[in-house]
């Protein structure tokens, strides 16, 4: 029954085509309700119980009342990831005001952990909201920006910082930005089914950017370079010792 069935929010990226095209293809998607959202609305979501598995930013991760982190695989980055930036007109040190993608979580607190901890700069933080206008900001302003997005962004703006490979810099790690979580813990074989189901999207990457790049901002080759060379999926030692430092860092904010 329908009812029964567990409830999956995946994020609504690129970054998760390989995800998308294994639970789709391998048929696990008709044992599963499946939506796909904005990173912040996966967290809401399950941290509110709408849904028993989110593809969650790490940040996010405190706020839960108990979590379960369930598959092999994350969307991480060694340095460069592209989808995560602070764009700007003017240089990095004429900052002022940075203006934070409402999207983001881990990107938000990401930007923050930078700014205090590595380029030691105060910034004023300002929230943003849907009807944001992303490209007109004033020139003293930054602006970090999460998605699919910055690839049409990044071109309209004089300056830009890729905040993964800042993060790099400062700790030699990747960064994990979410990992599927669950709410409470699920059955074994469920999990086992799940995790086989990402491993077919996440080992045919040619057949994700088939099946995918024609529909989205990034398309046909640089998809396919974005998805092998700026993300990484692999839920390792190096990205899990990333989340533990990065949750260090957000708890002394």
């Amino acid at each position: 029954m329908s009812s029964e069935k567990i409830k999956i929010s995946a994020v609504k990226y690129a970054n998760t085509y390989p995800f998308i095209y294994g639970i789709t293809t391998t048929g696990f998607d008709n044992k599963v309700i499946l939506t796909t959202d904005h990173p912040a609305d996966c967290a809401a979501k399950l941290t509110n119980g709408k849904v028993d598995i989110g593809l969650i930013p790490v940040a996010a991760l405190p706020g839960l009342k108990e979590y379960h982190i369930i598959t092999d695989y994350c969307l991480g980055a060694y340095g460069k990831v592209r989808t995560v930036m602070l764009l700007s007109n003017c240089r990095f040190d004429d900052i002022r005001n940075i203006n934070l993608d409402y999207r983001s979580r881990s990107s938000v607190n990401l930007v923050k952990i930078l700014a205090k901890n590595f380029w030691k700069r105060e910034f004023r933080w300002i929230k943003t909201s849907e009807n944001f206008d992303f490209e007109n900001i004033p020139d003293s302003e930054g602006i970090v920006l999460i998605g699919d997005q910055c690839f049409e962004y990044e071109n309209r703006f004089r300056f830009t910082i890729d905040l993964a490979e800042e993060w790099h810099k400062f700790t030699g790690l990747p960064f994990t930005f979410a990992c599927w979580t669950a709410n409470r813990s699920l059955p074994g074989k469920f999990i086992e089914e799940f995790n086989s189901a990402l491993k077919t999207g996440v080992s045919d990457i040619p057949s994700v950017v088939r099946m995918f790049g024609n529909s989205g901002i990034i398309k046909g080759e640089i998809l396919q370079e974005y998805l092998t060379k700026n993300i990484s999926f692999n839920l390792n030692d190096d990205k899990r010792e990333a989340i533990r430092v990065f949750l260090d860092y957000l708890n002394r904010l």
